[in-house]
């Protein structure tokens, strides 16, 4: 009998072993309900539109929000509450219990990662051309210009944009100096340029202002780098980020995400180009 009891406890410590490291019973799990039953969760932004905002009455949106808040509604918390924060000041504050998420375009590089739980990619900045309707010339990259030895693309001077193109290979006099991005919209649509560069942002933002329907944005440009965020979770609330990018992911799926994100001029094709991974692992 005394050795069937001594079993017993040994068993009784492996399931209670297993348990710890498959995170069942831990605080992890437990987040998510506690959050359900304030009813809300706090999350932190830089009021940087289109990122976020704040508008005067204090409602809080921009994309990221907005993108945070209905995943949360999803998850049974009813709605998120917001504190601004400095960019410096998000991850220590997150550490230290004052927040219980980042949502405020908070870029993922390796050191980053290390210090909090990122869920998968949200809003992203990449490269996008403004070409004409149809884009003519079929380009979906800087080398795609380099290869049409009569191509020539716009882009500001000594601006990452430029210093792609250089490097695809497309030669210094078909790389044409713009000063500005409504002087590389006209170059486009007189003809002048094949195609204008610039991140997907302010890509966005031209055609927005120039409602021409007679030109295309092209994003993202393949091969060029992607910036990404995530929301960011407390290392330990794992649970919480997995349960988060399950809603993420159906989202992406269903075109809800786009219609959330695409009307502030991010794109969600750049989003889903990427992953976590990929970005945490970037040199």
């Amino acid at each position: 009998m005394k050795k069937l009891g001594i079993l017993a406890g040994v068993a009784g410590l492996a399931i209670t072993a297993v348990l710890a490291t498959s995170g069942v019973g831990s605080a992890a799990d437990k987040k998510l309900e506690q959050l359900k039953a304030q009813g809300f969760a706090r999350v932190a932004i830089a009021n940087e539109p289109p990122y976020t905002a704040v508008a005067a009455d204090g409602k809080v949106s921009g994309a990221a929000p907005d993108v945070a808040r209905e995943i949360f509604k999803r998850l049974g918390v009813a709605d998120i509450v917001a504190s601004i924060s400095e960019y410096g000041a998000m991850i220590p504050g997150l550490q230290a219990g004052r927040f219980d998420v980042v949502t405020a375009g908070l870029f993922m590089k390796p050191e980053r990662c290390a210090a909090v739980a990122y869920s998968e990619p949200v809003l992203c900045d990449a490269e996008a051309m403004l070409v004409k309707k149809g884009n003519p010339k079929g380009f979906k990259s800087y080398q795609d210009v380099a290869k049409d030895t009569s191509a020539t693309i716009g882009a500001p001077g000594g601006g990452t944009e430029e210093k792609l193109a250089l490097n695809a290979g497309v030669p210094r006099e078909r790389v044409i100096v713009v000063p500005d991005g409504q002087s590389g919209l006209k170059m486009v649509q007189d003809g002048r340029i094949d195609a204008y560069s610039l991140p997907v942002l302010s890509i966005n933002d031209l055609m927005k202002k120039a409602n021409d329907p007679n030109l295309e944005v092209i994003a993202p440009v393949q091969g060029a780098p992607v910036y990404c965020d995530g929301a960011a979770f407390k290392k330990g609330d794992e649970a919480l980020r997995d349960a988060f990018d399950v809603e993420l992911a159906k989202m992406k799926k269903s075109g809800e995400f786009a219609k959330i994100i695409e009307p502030y001029g991010f794109s969600a094709a750049a989003a889903m180009s990427t992953t976590r991974e990929k970005l945490c692992s970037a040199k």
